[in-house]
């Protein structure tokens, strides 16, 4: 079994309201690497979207399997003195928040990366959502969000 991936990004910035998590989203472009479909403007359920729709920042899982979700977040320096930061099942239905981090800044911009491990299946959309505490809006100057899954072996071996 092959391992499929997915492998976004943007450097566009984007502006994030204070105290709301916000999905961020994804163009569909040759700077992505989608070569399994799963971040396209005619998306599974019917829905077709344009970049920055909501859509755009979904990643709709090939196969079900170990995800290996990634996340890189470059954020603007600010007034804020906290950031977060999470991976979610389906953001635009019934959410399902995984792997929440809290972060107090250091000087200048801000620079993450994240790791986690999930159960995917094809019919449940993920998403990256971000978050502030800034007094003003602030700005994601630059992200990436990758999904790789490794299939999952038929029960009983094989």
């Amino acid at each position: 079994m092959s391992v499929m991936f997915c492998s976004l990004q943007v450097s566009p910035d984007q502006l994030i309201p204070p105290k709301a998590y916000t999905l961020l989203k994804f163009p569909y472009d040759s700077e992505s690497d989608d070569r399994w479909h799963m971040h396209q403007p005619c998306q599974p359920d019917g829905t077709t979207a344009t970049f920055p729709d909501p859509e755009s920042g979904l990643i709709w899982p090939a196969a079900e399997g170990l995800g290996h979700l990634t996340a890189c977040i470059h954020w603007e320096a600010g007034g804020y003195n906290e950031l977060r930061d999470q991976f979610v099942r389906d953001p635009l239905g019934t959410p399902d928040y995984t792997a929440t981090d809290h972060r107090p800044p250091s000087g200048g911009q801000q620079f993450f990366t994240k790791h986690h491990e999930i159960v995917v299946r094809p019919n449940v959309p993920l998403g990256l959502l971000v978050y502030h505490n800034d007094s003003v809006p602030r700005r994601v100057t630059y992200a990436q969000f990758k999904l790789s899954i490794h299939p999952l072996a038929p029960v009983g071996g094989a």
